[in-house]
This record gives structure tokens, sequence and C-alpha cells, in this order.
């Protein structure tokens, strides 16, 4: 008996993906590649050392050797934007890799199992997802005197209860199609049923998942800085950065608004770059349906 022509998926219309503006892809992958590169090698990019105070330079708008001006303590805001990246970018990366491993482990299992396995994680996905987040890291980082990895990681904790709930969703709409029935009647084993023949499928609700786990956690943890409670104070954080560079919106209004324009253009990008991949895999999914 042939599998491939038992484990044949159902067919789907096509996916929508070129209803999206064709400038703003590129432009985003464009953002997030210079921000990946900015990430691994900004400390080699920095013109200045950016521990190096001048009180004499304090608060100057962009001049000479300052592109982007200097802090409250003559720092050079470009040096420090720059090796900033890596402590933006890298919590983030953390949160959205580990919350959708666990999302997608607890999903499967889940809505592939049903039954008590499916109650008893549901019920806590539930309690979890319950919770206001961002207020129970502020509460539990102040208590334990801040700490950006243990942000990072109450974030993980608290993140993957959504995603879970999307792929345990994914999961049921597929496992009772017949091509799973067909697998399950030649003796395929659950773990490959799950995670070689449902998991692909559900693909691009996971890379969906994942890409807005991570502005999330983007925005949480420059939040928590903004607030004190994340990076250290002095820290080359953006939002350390925009937090300790307020008053010199006066003086030197790009202290403040560097950090905050990366910000703002780190999530913009990843998010368009996000709803692109799950329209292209959702198109080539239904194609090769």
């Amino acid at each position: 008996m042939n599998l491939n022509v038992l484990t044949q998926k159902p067919s789907k219309p096509p996916g929508s993906a070129g209803r999206r503006l064709p400038v703003l892809v590129p432009l985003s992958c464009c953002c997030v590649l210079a921000l990946a590169f900015a990430a691994v090698f900004g400390s080699w990019l920095a013109p200045l050392d950016l521990s190096q105070q001048n009180l004499l330079e304090a608060g100057l708008p962009p001049a000479g050797g300052h592109l982007l001006g200097t802090d409250q303590f003559g720092r050079d805001i470009l040096s420090r934007v720059l090796v900033g990246t890596r402590a933006a970018m890298e919590g983030p990366l953390v949160v959205a890799l580990c919350a959708t491993a666990v999302a997608v482990t607890l999903g499967l299992l889940a809505g592939f199992k049903g039954g008590w396995t499916d109650a008893v994680i549901m019920r806590v996905m539930d309690m979890l997802f319950a919770i206001p987040g961002l207020l129970v890291v502020t509460v539990v980082v102040g208590l334990f005197g801040g700490g950006y990895w243990l942000a990072v990681i109450m974030l993980v904790v608290l993140t993957a209860p959504g995603g879970t709930r999307v792929i345990r969703s994914s999961v049921l709409a597929q496992r009772n199609l017949p091509y799973i029935e067909a697998a399950r009647t030649l003796g395929v084993p659950t773990r490959k049923l799950m995670f070689i023949h449902i998991l692909p499928n559900i693909l691009p609700n996971v890379v969906a998942a994942a890409l807005l786990d991570f502005v999330g956690g983007l925005i949480s943890l420059s939040s928590l800085s903004f607030l004190g409670l994340g990076s250290p104070p002095g820290a080359s954080d953006w939002g350390r950065m925009l937090a300790e560079n307020r008053g010199l919106l006066g003086q030197n209004p790009w202290a403040a608004i560097a950090p905050a324009l990366l910000l703002i253009v780190a999530a913009f990008s990843v998010t368009v770059l996000g709803d692109w991949a799950y329209a292209r895999l959702e198109e080539g999914r239904n194609v090769r349906d």
C-alpha cells in the first residue's frame, strides 16, 4: 500500500501573500539584516568607546565626531546605540525561541492526545494566560532587585501559553483529517505523526507566533529597562537610554529619539516579516497540497 497516496493532504485555496505592500517587505528585511549585523558587530562598528565620559561635552547635539551627539555624561550616542543592539535583540530572541519550543511541544501534545493530557495542559495554560504578564514580571523582577535574564525567564513562562493555544487549535484542525487517519491505520508512531506529519502543516502558525513573541519580548524588556528593572544603570540598553536621556530633549533630542526610533523600526520590521512569512508559507503549503 502506498503511504504517499494515503497521506495526501486536502486542497486549500491559495494564499494571499501578493496582497502585502511590495515595498514594505524588502525594506523590513533590510532593517532586520542591518539590526542583526549591528547586534553581532556593534562593538567593532562603534566609532568611540561607549564608556568614555567627558562632562565638558555633555548633551551636545550632533556635530563633529559625534554623529548623534552625546548624553548627559558626554558619551557618544551612536556608539551606545550600536553596542546596545545586541542587548536589545538577544533577550527577545531567547524569549521567542524558548516560548515557541514550549508552545509547540505542549500544543502538539494537548491537541493530538486529547483527554486528560489536553485538560491538564490547557488548564495550566489558561491560568498563566489570565495573569497580566508585564505586571507580574515587573513585580517579580522588582522584588528580586532587578535582572535582565530573570525578566527573560519570566517572559518565556508567561508568553508560552498564548502560542500553546494557537498550536493546539491548529493541531485539532489536522488530527482527524484523512491523511492522519491513513497514517494511523498503517501504524505510524504517535511521535512521528505529531512532528513529521502535523508539524509541517502548522508551520505558518508556528513562525507567525514566534515572530510575534519576539516583538512582545522586545517591547516588554525595553519597558522594564525604561522603568529601571531590566538592564543595570549605565548599560547601553535602548530602554535604559531612553529613560536616562529624557531630560536632554531640549539640548540633544537624538539622545532619546535614536533608541526610541530603533525600537519602533525593529518591532515594525519583524511584524511585517512575520505577516509576509505566514502568507508565503501558507501559500506554499496550499500549492504542495
